[in-house]
């Protein structure tokens, strides 16, 4: 199998050496950019299977990036951040990065989730195809292969981040039952509630436009329930 691509985003050149270090040494071939312009150029012009990106850098920082990658692609975003303040995370969850580490890091840890991304955003395993005991949801308009974290709507394949993927397999996972913003933000995110909800509303914003793109009837499976938060409805 071909090597996953990786892209290193950090303008201090000790970090991005220690990070792509451990990369190399487990097989990923790496690529480096040490701005935010430099990186958004070559995200945009190559596709790769991950992007590890700083968030404090001088000029385009690592949530324009974010925001502006998004409105093109979907590669996973592992943040790295030197702030402690939790909203900052948050905004980085909200633009469309996929995890978080904080500095300083273990280069292991970076590794470890790089890895735990790359496998919950892999998409190769629907080329080994076994109608026997595989993980899928079937509705009208909307399948769900787990087991290739692959979604299609009326038959198309729709690319979602992790995130977005993980969003949707949840509220599919419990149809007709309605979750607030925190429990969605505990459940997809891991993340405990810290006074900013936004991420979530994002999310399910980007994800119902992509299934709209494809089925109306499928994007409209995920309600708003006003005043208290979203379900996945199966039939009405």
């Amino acid at each position: 199998m071909p090597k996953r691509k990786i892209l290193v985003v950090d303008d201090e050149e000790r970090i991005r050496k220690l990070v792509i270090l451990y990369l190399e040494t487990d097989d990923f071939e790496v690529s480096e950019a040490e701005n935010g312009e430099e990186a958004l150029q070559l995200a945009l012009n190559e596709d790769f299977d991950l992007i590890i990106l700083d968030i404090m850098m001088p000029g385009k920082d690592g949530i324009e990036v974010t925001k502006e990658l998004r409105q093109h692609k979907s590669t996973p975003i592992l943040l790295l951040t030197a702030k402690s303040e939790e909203n900052d995370i948050l905004e980085g969850f909200e633009a469309g990065a996929d995890d978080y580490v904080k500095k300083p890091f273990s280069p292991r840890e970076v590794l470890q989730r790089t890895k735990a991304i790359l496998k919950r955003s892999s998409e190769t395993a629907y080329m080994k195809f076994d109608t026997n005991n595989r993980d899928i949801i079937i509705f009208e308009h909307l399948e769900i292969d787990n087991d290739a974290h692959r979604v299609t709507v009326d038959g198309q394949y729709v690319n979602l981040t992790p995130k977005e993927y993980e969003l949707l397999l949840f509220l599919a996972e419990n149809p007709d039952k309605v979750f607030d913003r925190k429990e969605l933000l505990k459940e997809v995110w891991n993340y405990e509630y810290y006074g900013d909800l936004r991420t979530v509303d994002t999310h399910i914003k980007r994800l119902r436009e992509k299934l709209s793109d494809v089925s109306v009837d499928a994007s409209l499976m995920i309600q708003t329930v006003w005043g208290i938060g979203y379900k996945f409805v199966v039939s009405e």
